[in-house]
């Protein structure tokens, strides 16, 4: 089996990084392969970046030329595009947001989402709510810390331990990894916080093997029917 994993932005470190928390929770037999946009925002941060990080993304996978994949991660905490990435690929297609919330709701009744910038909070609030997981989410809180600043670990825990003790007291018994950056902080914080701590890039690819393996696939009755066959004028290009 086969995942294409598809950062959000186009800072090729993070895509690496990622990469590295998926292959950790793939099981045998699992390739991964990571994939960059090749324009777009260096980090996704806000509704701009976020419509901006879909168009690139769809761009990047309707391009495509690169050995056949059985499924699709999409690892933009938040980030618009998984609906249309739907309707574009004939494989599974998982959103590390969803998939994040939903392995939560399996652990406790209420979850919550530490994230990076504040600003970033509604946008998040809004993909739950789409995926039909937000009236789960006790809070989403933000870190203060932009996207690019997570390479710093020891900051990132600091801030990331500071954000989650408000997230427990508005009641969440499960915390969510609010950013694909924050891959791997979970094997250091969860012990401290004494509460399951989800990273949605490990839960995608699970989720993801289970639906290749399963041999279920998304549905064409409706809402991600393949598009309809029009001329598309993408940037310099048409097709």
């Amino acid at each position: 089996m086969r995942i294409v994993v598809t950062n959000c932005n186009t800072t090729q470190e993070m895509t690496e990084e990622i990469v590295r928390g998926a292959r950790a929770a793939a099981g045998p037999g699992t390739a991964v392969l990571g994939l960059t946009p090749r324009w777009g925002p260096e980090s996704a941060e806000g509704w701009l970046d976020s419509y901006l990080s879909a168009a690139a993304v769809i761009d990047l996978l309707r391009t495509y030329e690169g050995p056949p994949y059985d499924a699709v991660v999409m690892a933009g905490f938040g980030e618009h595009g998984r609906e249309g990435v739907r309707e574009l690929v004939d494989v599974p297609v998982v959103d590390i947001t969803e998939a994040a919330a939903h392995l939560a709701c399996l652990l406790g009744r209420r979850y919550g989402v530490v994230t990076t910038l504040e600003r970033s909070c509604g946008q998040i609030e809004d993909s739950l709510e789409l995926a039909g997981v937000g009236r789960n989410c006790a809070a989403v809180v933000g870190t203060g810390l932009g996207v690019l600043d997570l390479s710093d670990a020891d900051r990132t825990e600091a801030a990331f331990l500071a954000a989650a003790e408000r997230v427990r007291e508005a009641g969440a018994e499960v915390l969510v990894l609010g950013c694909a950056g924050m891959t791997g902080l979970q094997r250091t914080v969860g012990e401290k916080l004494g509460l399951p701590v989800v990273d949605g890039v490990g839960a995608a690819v699970k989720l993801v093997e289970s639906l290749v393996g399963l041999g279920l696939n998304t549905s064409r009755a409706g809402g991600y029917a393949k598009p309809v066959p029009k001329r598309r004028v993408w940037g310099a290009r048409s097709d």
